[in-house]
């Protein structure tokens, strides 16, 4: 469930930009007396859960929701220039990172109103519904959320000696506990990351550099802040983790596969990995785990709140009916589909409700989304989700090879670059 999406976003920037200028953002067949179908595209991670989703509406309902499932590495561009040249879907289930860019560029049609009305509106997810607004309108609804916590091997905690039932709280007491762990055996390490991988890091890392007070961006979304002291130490932190001998050698090219599958194997003491996480390590039955809040250096904690939102396009030809879906898929029916299947409800008030009752462990996790945080940008992706992109490039450098001050330095200006150089909304 966690962001792990590398496109071309400057290319498409421009060209998507351009497609939607020169469409007008045509606002054509709002009777809502379509075909009788809504047309929905969602990315491939939601295959699993994004049809049930879809049956249990078709089943109370007369205007049928017909899916299409789109590659996430092919999402972004596909969505774009499909929904810019009044191609694309009625409605679009997107991740949330992107909603700033798709919302500037006209392609998304303004549903303010209909989020006004909704009645447990201040309970969707605020970091949702912060990224779903641009020019202070409303552009889509919280659909699935996802959050970013400490995952932990309960029983290489007993064998180093470790409470299981107190899980580390500050960056001293992971690096503490790492070292114990690896003291278990050649093949037992203490943490593992994706080093490789930008849009995992963004997810798994951020919560370190909040947690401790500190931002990567602007509230505004204009100004990189790769180069703050919060951001050294989260970097110094993971370092000294690699240094130790705690972190894999695997975990400097890793682009995602590697980790998971490391904890499922036993060997691994903790790693940050999102909800999505539970539901596995409950299928496979092999490892006696615990989640706990990813923390700052001196405590405190934070977390990626991810996932999707879900989108009217500006051209949908069953305009009133894909309304009506997207405020039904915020409610409770829908909610528990998803909670069903391990997804982080986006209310706040269904979390205790429909979700802890399913492994009490969620309840961490419901906690870690409600208090969430995600930068806002309509450059993101190329910023942090591009795994040879500055974040990406950044953390690597500065972990793998030790030279802090020059990576942040690095880091900081070709950030600021991609920030200055983005196209102006249409």
């Amino acid at each position: 469930m966690r962001t792990r999406t590398a496109t071309a976003a400057g290319a498409l920037l421009t060209s998507v930009a351009l497609l939607a200028t020169a469409c007008g953002g045509s606002d054509s067949d709002t009777s809502g007396s379509g075909s009788g179908t809504i047309t929905l595209w969602a990315r491939d991670a939601q295959k699993g859960f994004i049809n049930l989703v879809a049956d249990a509406w078709n089943k109370d309902h007369d205007t049928k929701v017909k899916v299409t499932v789109v590659p996430a590495a092919n999402f972004v561009q596909k969505f774009g220039t499909a929904a810019a040249g009044g191609s694309g879907p009625d409605v679009a289930s997107i991740d949330l990172v992107y909603l700033p860019y798709f919302a500037s560029t006209g392609v998304l049609d303004d549903i303010t109103e209909l989020e006004n009305k909704l009645p447990y509106k201040d309970e969707l997810s605020a970091a949702h519904r912060r990224l779903a607004t641009y020019n202070s309108r409303t552009y889509a609804l919280p659909f699935t959320a996802e959050a970013s916590v400490l995952f932990y091997n309960k029983d290489l905690f007993r064998k180093a000696g470790l409470d299981p039932d107190k899980p580390p709280a500050n960056y001293a007491e992971i690096v503490s506990a790492a070292r114990k762990i690896r003291a278990l055996g050649k093949d037992t390490y203490g943490y593992a990351i994706a080093g490789q991988c930008g849009s995992c890091n963004v997810f798994e890392f951020t919560p370190h550099i909040w947690a401790s007070g500190g931002d990567v961006l602007s509230a505004d979304g204009d100004k990189a802040l790769f180069d703050t002291p919060e951001v050294t130490d989260a970097l110094t932190f993971y370092r000294q983790l690699y240094t130790d001998g705690s972190m894999p050698a695997q975990s400097r090219t890793d682009t995602g596969t590697n980790q998971p599958a490391f904890f499922q194997s036993g060997k691994l003491g903790m790693t940050p990995l999102g909800a999505f996480f539970v539901q596995v390590l409950n299928k496979d039955d092999k490892v006696d785990f615990g989640v706990a809040p990813l923390p700052g250096k001196n405590g405190g904690s934070a977390s990626f709140s991810g996932g999707d939102e879900i989108a009217v396009t500006k051209n949908a030809r069953n305009k009133e009916q894909a309304q009506e879906f997207v405020k039904w898929a915020t409610g409770e029916q829908a909610q528990t589909v998803l909670a069903d299947n391990g997804v982080v409800p986006v209310r706040t008030d269904l979390i205790d409700k429909i979700y802890v009752p399913l492994d009490p462990r969620y309840k961490v996790l419901g906690e870690a989304m409600e208090k969430g945080r995600t930068p806002y940008s309509t450059v993101e992706n190329a910023l942090f989700n591009d795994n040879n992109g500055p974040w990406a490039k950044m953390i690597n450098r500065a972990v793998f090879d030790g030279d802090i001050a020059q990576a942040q330095k690095e880091g900081q200006q070709a950030a600021q670059s991609i920030i200055d150089d983005a196209p102006a909304a249409p």
